[in-house]
């Protein structure tokens, strides 16, 4: 039978490698040659061996633990990317630990607390709307972290994302480009939200470029819920003067709102155009499928965890880094009514 209280010479003998080599494979998996670690993995899962967290703490001063805190559970694209990376900083030998915030810094500031105090090497936060108290805690303890979701080159601190105000612009360019004239948004709620705020931004620089103005009675605001966002497209589509196109702060709130418009009898695109933003899954299965901007989720999560894993290390590596946002043209946008050509039959 297997021992109980494998240690770590039990591995080195198991894998006939030296216990350093064995140390290098659990505490630095990059430093060691694939072949060798294979070795080392297959002896670890044979002995049943379980590393002592704080010994090897003690050691190295590091409990090779990455936080990260997000604004809630309940949105796919946050789920997808925490999966991303967790993927990634397991096969680095590093544990995630995660946390919501609620979109409340201050909650968020009591969940860095509480990361803190259970020892992480290094964090991952949603945005850039945190306390300066945060900021501070993490300076003091010489905490390494990285902002997701957006790209600010001109901040101090690490930060992987998209350009959220441009990739919005683009978006309502290309309703713009199909003859729409009459667009509004269902953005999300931008209290502290940055991305949701400069999304709001591009879509009111890409309109004002035209000489219109974003009307604020076709600007709404709704939490990533389908049931706000139905609620928020009744009361557009409710006016005498309707948008005949609405910009989405993302694809749920897209989905929302083409199901009350079907709801309401309306058909998509030719009475409505709608545009999303993220991409997520159901967007290409929807009937009619989704027009969206594809943000690579799974792209910025991981690289965020290479910044981590890689300061940590010692190692260069860029302090932001901008992913490529995408459009994806599909079923649910095309010319307003007014812009389609007249055809006449011939008899």
């Amino acid at each position: 039978m297997r021992s109980k209280n494998a240690g770590i010479r039990d591995v080195a003998k198991a894998a006939q490698v030296s216990t350093a080599s064995v140390s290098r494979a659990l505490n630095s998996p990059e430093s060691v040659r694939p072949e060798l670690r294979a070795r080392i993995d297959a002896a670890i899962r044979d002995l049943s061996y379980i590393p002592d967290a704080a010994a090897r703490a003690l050691s190295s001063r590091r409990t090779r633990t990455i936080g990260a805190i997000i604004p809630t559970v309940d949105n796919a694209m946050f789920a997808r990317g925490i999966e991303a990376l967790q993927s990634y900083l397991s096969l680095q030998g590093y544990l995630l630990l995660l946390a919501t915030s609620g979109y409340d810094p201050e909650v968020e500031f009591r969940q860095v607390q509480n990361m803190v105090s259970r020892g992480i090497d290094g964090l991952i936060l949603r945005g850039d709307v945190h306390t300066d108290a945060l900021r501070r805690l993490l300076a003091s303890q010489r905490i390494p972290f990285a902002n997701v979701g957006v790209y600010h080159p001109d901040k101090p601190y690490a930060s992987v994302g998209a350009n959220n105000e441009l990739a919005a612009w683009r978006a309502c360019r290309y309703l713009i480009e199909l003859g729409h004239s009459k667009i509004g948004m269902v953005a999300a709620v931008s209290a502290n939200n940055d991305r949701a705020m400069l999304r709001v931004a591009g879509v009111r620089r890409a309109v004002e470029e035209t000489g219109l103005a974003l009307r604020p009675e076709w600007c709404l605001e709704v939490p990533y819920h389908l049931d706000d966002a139905r609620e928020a497209a009744r009361t557009l589509l409710c006016l005498k003067d309707r948008p005949t196109a609405l910009v989405c702060g993302n694809d749920v709130i897209a989905y929302g709102v083409m199901l009350e418009a079907e709801r309401r009898g309306l058909n998509l695109p030719q009475d409505l155009s709608v545009i999303g933003f993220d991409d997520l899954e159901w967007s290409r299965h929807l009937r009619p499928s989704l027009t969206t901007m594809h943000v690579p989720t799974d792209e910025v999560w991981t690289r965020a965890g290479e910044y981590l894993v890689k300061t940590l290390a010692g190692r260069p590596t860029a302090l932001h880094h901008e992913v490529d946002v995408s459009l994806v043209v599909r079923e649910s946008t095309s010319p307003p009514k007014a812009s389609a050509p007249i055809t006449q039959s011939i008899g």
